[in-house]
């Protein structure tokens, strides 16, 4: 069918219509007589005499999921169409998506219905194909979507917000739109009706459209669009919310993986490490050996137990929620898309760890949840569990007030706490506004910290700038940290692909890190480049900026003092199943251990196939000496003539600090060559004597035999590893 031209129109010329269908639905008591009022509707506007017409695809737009561009007057002649008008970043634009997805699996092109993604950018950045592409894979869209990157239809069509539906009929005729997040129902019922009324009238065609899903051309990761990232400052061990893979990874500081849980796939289970799952989890916390976690698709807080290794729901029913109010226990509390939390207190003066705050992007406010019984600023005692709001008042806005309930913010995505004084606040990275904010714990106030403009209507405030300050411009910031030591905060300015720093006394921002240009370079702060960076934290006492880089799939990270960015390598225990190829650490060559070097024979230990058996080094050093500064002393695994017993293991690290040395991890192979083998630990030490005045490398060589058995022998101890120097 040619194209309309002339017969183009907006969605107003819709507006009289539908507005009296959906008041007489509202009367409807019954879904037949629901169904028979849109068959009434469809007829009307079927047999107007002049068809409101979607425009044609502009041509030279970028198209993705799909073998060429698409046709409105030929492709999708003879289908119904949702256009779904979106722009990644917005968070009602997400919500949207599981319905769609829905509607996918009741529908397929076969059936007649298509859905056609219109991505019509609001930041700069998000007019850049690539950014695209990894936004279709991160919420995992598989339907065309095209780049209307100059806004051409939305204009036409005279569209206002993100996310609008438009749904079509087989000549490109417009018969619906949904404006905004929460019309499931009515997608659903109008898009039924539309099939059955035009295939009543054998005007579907069932032929199938050229797909070609991006996400299949992707290459295997270890991380998938990693989100946000924690340090436990007790151990230095890293938590990431490893987002694409659905899963949360426990990461040792030379990045091996300590545990995995959850993924690959969504879900939403309670229960062992080995059962639990998540959809698409963001924020995470930890503290003493809990990990909270925000589950951002399911809408929930999980809670996970790292010494039982289970997972629990502490917030969230599982479905998204609409309540700006809460005050429930967090088990019966609906809550809406949490995309960050931080653990911290609710007196100032006593610090206990009894309140998770929670970035509540989906409501555009800030909550609490009692992790144990206590008071927040204006209210009564609160009992533990009860899970309510404390900053914000639902509007998207980008308000500042000293009545907390009366701020307005856009979707918060990033939170810091600087319990501290004269801080003694919460840090918000408010992504749709551009800018960083501040609630206070004393009063709840929220106060202007850099980005956006004085007008809190103007969320179109964004920009790339340096300065003080409402002078300062972010564009679309995730993520905060708090470095205490320094007194200065951290931004993952995300869509400018930067890293920056705010001194809070003066207001002053500037850029840390990145070029500006999505790349992937380690190298010094002003070379290094990111992909949209979403999370950081400050951890090694001060001295280390972790970063999840995004869309580069990495933890990039930043050494403050030197200067410099590297790439924390994932390294895969054989105890651990994860997708992707991992980095391969750097083989070090063990130095020869010296004849003069004690040799041990350590009795044999059984061990089944799968066993993990530990060693645990117990060095005691001469009195008063100390490790020697700048030289790493080290261990090292080998196995001679057994080679196959170290595949995939670390075969070696270094020996930090004599007062808490390494348990050294074997695991052995689910499918063993011999029943009989031969390990050998050999470690180097250097130190200095009491005085400093001599400095020295000592070596010892352990010899531990293993039996292999099938027998199970439980798990035991660690073998411990001791000599006297």
């Amino acid at each position: 069918m040619a194209a309309p031209g002339a017969r183009g129109a907006s969605l107003s010329g819709l507006l009289p219509a539908q507005t009296s269908l959906e008041y007489a639905l509202l009367d409807a008591e019954s879904q037949q007589e629901k169904d028979g009022l849109v068959l009434q509707y469809l007829q009307k506007v079927d047999g107007w005499e002049r068809d409101l017409a979607v425009p044609e695809f502009p041509g030279g737009l970028e198209w993705l999921n799909t073998e060429e561009p698409l046709s409105v007057y030929k492709d999708l002649c003879g289908k119904v169409v949702v256009l779904d008008f979106f722009t990644y970043c917005c968070i009602n634009c997400i919500h949207v998506l599981p319905d769609l997805h829905a509607l996918e699996r009741r529908f397929s092109d076969t059936d007649g219905l298509l859905i056609v993604g219109v991505h019509s950018a609001k930041f700069p950045n998000e007019k850049v194909l690539d950014n695209i592409k990894s936004a279709v894979l991160r919420y995992n869209i598989t339907h065309p979507v095209v780049n209307d990157a100059d806004a051409s239809l939305w204009q036409e069509l005279e569209v206002s917000c993100w996310p609008t539906l438009v749904i079509l009929g087989p000549r490109g005729n417009m018969l619906f739109s949904l404006i905004g997040e929460g019309h499931k129902d009515k997608l659903f019922l109008y898009t039924s009706m539309a099939l059955k009324y035009y295939k009543d009238r054998g005007q579907i065609r069932d032929g199938k459209i050229g797909i070609k899903l991006f996400k299949e051309s992707l290459p295997l990761s270890p991380l998938l669009f990693p989100g946000k990232v924690a340090v436990d400052h007790a151990t230095g061990r890293l938590v990431v919310a490893d987002t694409g893979h659905h899963r949360i990874l426990v990461i040792q500081k030379n990045g091996q993986i300590e545990c995995s849980i959850g993924g690959p796939n969504p879900g939403r289970k309670d229960g062992m490490f080995s059962e639990s799952s998540f959809n698409s989890p963001q924020g995470v916390a930890i503290v003493n050996n809990v990990i909270y976690v925000a589950d951002t698709e399911n809408h929930l807080i999980r809670k996970i137990d790292l010494e039982a290794e289970k997972v629990s729901t502490v917030a969230g029913v599982g479905v998204q929620g609409t309540d700006t109010e809460g005050g429930e226990r967090g088990e019966k509390q609906p809550i809406s898309s949490p995309w960050d939390v931080v653990v911290g207190t609710s007196d100032s003066e006593v610090q206990r760890n009894d309140i998770l705050w929670i970035a509540m992007a989906g409501t555009h406010q800030i909550w609490a949840l009692l992790l144990d019984s206590g008071t927040l600023p204006k209210k009564s005692e609160l009992k533990k569990g009860t899970c309510l709001r404390f900053a914000g008042s639902g509007n998207e806005e980008n308000r500042n007030n000293a009545y907390p309930h009366k701020a307005g913010f856009a979707q918060p995505s990033g939170l810091s706490l600087a319990s501290e004084d004269p801080w003694s606040c919460l840090f918000v990275a408010d992504s749709e506004s551009s800018t960083v904010r501040s609630v206070s714990l004393k009063d709840g106030a929220v106060k202007h910290l850099v980005g956006g403009e004085r007008d809190p209507m103007n969320l179109f405030a964004f920009g790339d700038a340096d300065g003080v300050g409402i002078i300062a411009k972010l564009q679309h910031p995730l993520g905060v940290a708090w470095d205490q030591k320094r007194s200065l905060l951290y931004v993952a300015d995300s869509y400018n692909h930067k890293i920056k720093v705010v001194d809070p006394k003066t207001k002053l921002c500037t850029t840390l890190a990145g070029t500006g240009v999505a790349n992937d370079v380690v190298c010094s702060f002003a070379e290094s480049a990111f992909n949209e960076p979403g999370g950081l934290c400050v951890g090694d006492s001060g001295r280390l900026l972790y970063v999840a880089d995004t869309n580069n799939h990495q933890i990039k990270v930043m050494d403050l003092e030197a200067r410099t960015v590297s790439v924390l390598p994932i390294l895969k225990p054989g105890s651990v199943v994860v997708d992707g190829p991992f980095a391969t650490e750097k083989q070090k060559t063990a130095p020869k251990v010296p004849k003069s070097a004690p040799n041990i024979q350590l009795p044999p230990v059984p061990v089944c196939p799968g066993q993990t058996l530990q060693l645990k080094l117990k060095l005691d050093l001469p009195p008063g000496a100390k490790l020697t500064e700048g030289v790493a002393s080290c261990w090292f695994l080998t196995a001679e003539g057994n080679e196959w017993l170290l595949q995939e293991q670390i075969p070696s690290g270094n020996i930090e600090n004599i007062s808490n040395q390494p348990t050294i991890s074997l695991q052995i192979p689910a499918e063993c060559l011999s029943l009989e083998a031969v390990i050998s630990v050999s470690v180097f030490l250097y130190y200095c004597s009491a005085d400093s005045s001599a400095c020295m490398m000592k070596a010892i060589l352990f010899r531990q035999p293993l039996h292999i058995t099938d027998t199970q022998p439980g798990c035991g101890a660690p073998v411990e590893l001791t000599h006297v120097f």
